[in-house]
């Protein structure tokens, strides 16, 4: 089965960190994400650019409008995302609970 980890952390918390603890944090998802991918558990992943470079396209009144930024205003923001394949949820959770850098959200996916 396939699930989308939403890699989480609260907005502006990132930028109080210091500059040493953000390399260890760093080194940590490098870990994880090599252990999880030589294992063949991630099948596709990417870091986000911050979040001022979003861009939302919606609709208003049957036509596309676009704004800058993400569609939701949040105290969180989506860092990046795992797209993981494991026998099931409790393997994908246990895979979250394992990741270093604040909160994951888990997604099952739509498989066609």
């Amino acid at each position: 089965m396939k699930y989308m980890m939403l890699l989480v952390s609260e907005a502006g918390s990132w930028e109080s960190i210091p500059e040493a603890k953000q390399k260890e944090i760093f080194g940590r998802i490098g870990e994880w994400w090599g252990e999880l991918s030589g294992k063949g558990k991630i099948v596709d992943g990417y870091q986000l650019q911050p979040v001022h470079t979003a861009t939302t396209v919606k609709l208003n009144g049957g036509k596309p409008v676009v704004t800058d930024g993400p569609f939701v205003e949040s105290k969180e923001i989506i860092g990046g995302f795992a797209v993981v394949e494991v026998k099931d949820l409790d393997e994908a959770l246990e895979m979250a609970k394992s990741w270093p850098a604040g909160p994951v959200e888990v997604w099952p996916a739509v498989e066609r």
